[in-house]
């Protein structure tokens, strides 16, 4: 297995106390997410560094310890002086061998469908997905390149959202538009893939329904259903692209076509009609006020509970279409920032939701913040409910363990390829 040991100094031979471990990360326009796992457990060191865009105030904020304002030198970009911290922790880490890099990339498109090393080729079609994923694709991959220069000859691995989603029957997948415009990949793909992997996985664990009719929603600043059955997507709310479906917080979600059109007529550009689309709309656009449900949760204006009101409506109607497709449901779960701590949206959705013969523990509910994962259902409910704190590092970790170890002659023994 290839692996680097973060000392600055000769790499020693292996040491029978030293645990291969893989960085877990998630680049995006502001901040820049990671996780130190290894082939099995909890995550060895959590953190995120935010404030990392042009006039932010760039903060670090690693395992348990607080926040602090990250220095920035004259000329560096705050990316890189994250990234720069961040490495030299990972160096104070006792006999960490790191292995790889696994990356978080919101679209695979048709060129990946399933974790694979990445190289400039696959960066560079993977980068004209971009119009797809604006606020995600160029910044996941702004992050390959800068940790590839970081650290040469370590494997980077593309672990993407879409992956999950392979198992999507013809018709799912099916938009309805020419042959021709099928053949060029314009599809439904599905996201969160990673989020809903590692729901799948842990739901299989504690509990048989999970194998059954399976209602998953990662409810955050990015939002989607997706219907399982045996643990594989079948059907979900984000199609083409990551702006489908739900609407979110700053995104609107599925929108008439004729919408746009009129915007066009008005004389609307592509670029105005884009920033609509993505960072105007959602919980933002209807509230005038936040993305963050926190905040309208605070507020007592109108626009702001409409805002609630119609993320909650939109969730049911989508919601519904997705136990039709299945013919009923035997679990429910939520997840994401929104899905695992705010009770009072998993209690009206549960409550919206009660001709299935679901039913809410609402003490269980209440007390659950997101810390550990709760069944919230009472004895009586037909399905199953549960909340499960996602990890998207643990299921990219995992994904990168496996593709090293598909890769290493079964005699290699582990040898250090270059310094990080």
């Amino acid at each position: 297995m290839v692996c680097a040991l973060l000392t600055g100094q000769r790499p020693a031979p292996p040491r029978t106390d030293t645990a291969d471990q893989v960085l877990a990360v998630n680049a995006g326009s502001s901040s820049l997410k990671f996780g130190l796992y290894g082939a099995q457990g909890p995550a060895r060191l959590l953190g995120q560094f935010s404030g990392l865009e042009h006039g932010g105030q760039p903060r670090g904020q690693i395992g348990d310890e607080p926040a602090q304002a990250l220095a920035v030198a004259p000329g560096q970009a705050p990316f890189d002086a994250a990234l720069a911290t961040l490495l030299q922790r990972l160096a104070r880490q006792r006999a960490t061998r790191l292995c790889a890099v696994a990356h978080r990339i919101v679209h695979g498109g048709e060129v990946c469908a399933a974790p694979v090393p990445l190289t400039d080729h696959l960066v560079a079609q993977l980068m004209a997905l971009a119009p797809l994923a604006p606020l995600h694709q160029p910044h996941n991959l702004a992050g390959v390149m800068a940790f590839r220069r970081a650290l040469p000859g370590l494997p980077q691995i593309g672990c993407f959202d879409t992956s999950f989603h392979a198992t999507l029957p013809p018709l799912e997948r099916r938009l309805p538009l020419p042959p021709a415009l099928a053949a060029q990949g314009l599809r439904r793909y599905g996201f969160h893939g990673l989020s809903y992997q590692y729901l799948a996985d842990t739901l299989a664990t504690l509990t048989p329904r999970a194998g059954g009719r399976a209602l998953l929603m990662h409810l955050g600043s990015g939002a989607s259903l997706c219907a399982t059955v045996q643990g594989r997507s079948v059907a979900t709310t984000m199609g083409f692209s990551a702006l489908d479906g739900l609407m979110m917080g700053t995104r609107s979600g599925s929108l008439d076509p004729g919408v746009l059109l009129h915007l066009w007529r008005q004389g609307w550009s592509l670029q105005q009609v884009e920033c609509l689309l993505y960072e105007q709309s959602g919980l933002k656009g209807v509230s005038g006020l936040s993305a963050d449900l926190r905040t309208l949760r605070a507020s007592d204006s109108d626009a702001a509970q409409e805002a609630i009101a119609l993320f909650t409506h939109r969730i049911l109607r989508e919601a519904g279409a997705l136990v039709a497709l299945l013919g009923g449901v035997d679990l429910l779960a939520f997840t994401g920032g929104i899905g695992e701590h705010d009770a009072a949206l998993r209690c009206a959705v549960v409550q919206g939701l009660g001709f299935l013969g679901l039913r809410l523990d609402e003490e269980r509910n209440r007390a659950a913040r997101g810390t550990a994962v709760a069944a919230l259902h009472t004895g009586d409910s037909r399905a199953e409910v549960w909340v499960v704190p996602t990890d998207e590092g643990r299921v990219a970790a995992r994904a990168a363990f496996s593709l090293l170890a598909r890769a290493a002659p079964p005699d290699a023994a582990a040898g250090p390829d270059q310094p990080g």
